[in-house]
């Protein structure tokens, strides 16, 4: 039985990332948790459409100045590493696209001239869709920093046995906050030079972070053979291989997911879970 965190992230957007993760949450038939951590563009409530359960506000503490009290003595502009205050005039300007929340400006303030307050940086929502329960993060629109949303999301996983994870695509901070400590890393990708210069990158990301990872071959039978070379050469194992069908992508055209819409489609991700329930057991008996 497959049991453990599970991320699906790719090197870049568009090469089938929630499409591999919405059909592995309904596939695997038992009650899962699917976690949408690509909180500047959740989708997968889009085929899902849970029945909302729970919206919650999440705030991080945002510096907050009393001129008053401030003295100028330039403390919290050198204790603060990502230059979110900066002093003009002898009076401290915030930044707050920049700030960190980390507190060293308040703690290093003498005159308690600095007070931490909330600063809303998004909504997290949950709710069932037969056996899945999806919870997601919406970020708010000209927020910068997705990462303490995403980490809030992650953090509402419940006590199932197997939890997915749908990452951010890319390689930067969002996708490493949505992927760390995962027990293995799916990625996506599809037989095209750009599909593999982007696995390149994400297969530096997961052994950077010691993630063991296989890939799942998207469109498979569209593109060139370089892919099974590199992941051959890197010791990575190919999961399962997708071929194009026209008639997934009308489903998914409907917001519909393949391995209902398509029933070849469940017989391959069935395999998917195989193998992934091999990968994890093997992993195990590594560690």
């Amino acid at each position: 039985m497959l049991r453990g965190t599970i991320a699906i992230a790719s090197g870049k957007g568009g090469t089938g990332k929630t499409t591999v993760a919405l059909n592995l949450a309904v596939a695997v038939g038992r009650p899962v948790t699917l976690l949408d951590c690509d909180v500047e563009e959740p989708n997968a409530h889009l085929f899902l459409r849970p029945r909302w359960e729970e919206s919650r506000p999440v705030h991080v503490l945002n510096p907050a100045v009393e001129e008053s009290r401030c003295i100028g003595c330039g403390e919290c502009q050198a204790h603060c590493r990502f230059n979110a205050l900066s002093l003009f005039d002898g009076k401290p300007m915030l930044f707050p696209e920049l700030c960190h929340s980390c507190g060293a400006c308040a703690r290093a303030c003498p005159t308690g001239a600095i007070q931490e307050t909330p600063w809303p940086i998004g909504v997290i929502e949950s709710g069932m869709a037969g056996k899945v329960r999806l919870v997601h993060g919406r970020l708010e629109i000209g927020e910068a920093k997705s990462p303490p949303l995403i980490d809030e999301v992650r953090r509402r996983a419940p006590g199932e046995d197997l939890v997915l994870i749908d990452a951010p695509p890319g390689t930067s901070c969002p996708v490493i906050t949505a992927v760390k400590g995962v027990d293995y890393l799916v990625l996506v990708t599809e037989p095209t030079p750009f599909g593999l210069n982007d696995l390149e990158l994400a297969v530096g990301m997961a052994k950077a972070l010691r993630l063991p990872a296989g890939v799942v071959v998207n469109r498979a039978d569209l593109g060139d053979f370089r892919i099974r070379g590199f992941c051959a050469a890197a010791g990575l194992p190919i999961l399962e291989e997708l071929p194009y069908d026209p008639r997934v992508a009308k489903a998914y055209s409907r917001g519909e997911i393949a391995c209902l819409a398509v029933p070849e489609y469940r017989s391959r991700f069935a395999r998917l879970i195989e193998r992934l329930e091999q990968e994890l057991g093997e992993e195990k008996l590594e560690r």
